[in-house]
């Protein structure tokens, strides 16, 4: 992993960091929220700066609804597509591979994740709570089960079918007006409440109830951990805050649990 040296804000000391390995050590349980930041260093768009080229003239708020596709199925599916092609040519970032690793140094750890591209997995990360979907997934619009591809029915208009009900396949990702998947919101709350560690890391901290998610967990008692280059609402109530990129900080923070320097 490449060493960059960590730089926090000016308000935490740098023994607030010696805090955060101490803590990261005696940890028997850690989470890590992971938000648009993340993926963004693998040059993946956040959702609006996604709206380029033909797109650009689309509200990403009025092409991501139920309404949207039920207006019209074939728009949505190739907005999706084309994001879909997006995250093809992307692949995990070193934040990504460093949470994968920082697993081994923790009985247990857990990524919960708004991001729906599935790089966390494909960086190793083998407990991820996906709140708001995976794009790679398509589920029955009606039946809201997941469907393989494979499985699916063509349809006369070039789209494909749930093979059971017939009604149209759907990325399987949260629209506007939508309630989050039940279960892994309940685990991700669940999670949050019993660990010793919370890592915030590229999230704004504003779009709930993944904003909520780190207070719970300071509520609770866990030590919590900033990553972000930006202020956020969570910058006043993290334990400690760390002004940098997750892909630099990261690989860091595992060397030095690696050294134990």
């Amino acid at each position: 992993m490449t060493n960059h040296p960590i730089t926090q804000s000016p308000n935490h000391p740098i023994s607030n960091l010696q805090s955060l390995l101490s803590h990261l050590r005696s940890a028997q349980r850690v989470v890590a929220l992971t938000g648009a930041g993340v993926s963004a260093e693998s040059g993946i768009p956040t959702f609006r700066d996604a709206q380029t080229g033909l797109w650009a003239k689309y509200d990403p708020t009025q092409l991501a609804t139920p309404e949207a596709f039920a207006r019209n199925p074939r728009l949505v599916w190739d907005w999706y597509e084309w994001r879909r092609a997006l995250r093809r040519d992307t692949q995990p970032n070193a934040g990504h591979y460093a949470l994968a690793a920082l697993a081994k140094h923790v009985p247990h750890l857990v990524v919960i994740t708004q991001n729906i591209d599935g790089l966390h997995q494909l960086a190793g990360s083998t407990d991820v709570i996906e709140l708001h979907g995976n794009l790679q997934r398509n589920k029955c619009s009606r039946e809201n089960i997941v469907i393989d591809r494979a499985a699916a029915r063509p349809t006369a208009d070039g789209l494909l079918a749930c093979p059971h009900c017939g009604a149209y396949l759907r990325p399987d990702v949260v629209w506007f007006g939508e309630a989050l998947p039940r279960d892994a919101l309940e685990r991700a709350f669940a999670e949050s409440t019993q660990c010793d560690v919370f890592f915030a890391i590229g999230t704004s901290g504003v779009v709930e109830p993944a904003a909520s998610l780190p207070r719970y967990a300071k509520r609770a008692g866990a030590f919590l951990v900033e990553i972000n280059p930006e202020e956020t609402p969570l910058s006043t109530i993290a334990d400690v805050v760390l002004r940098r990129k997750s892909g630099e900080v990261l690989p860091e923070i595992v060397r030095r649990l690696e050294s134990r320097d």
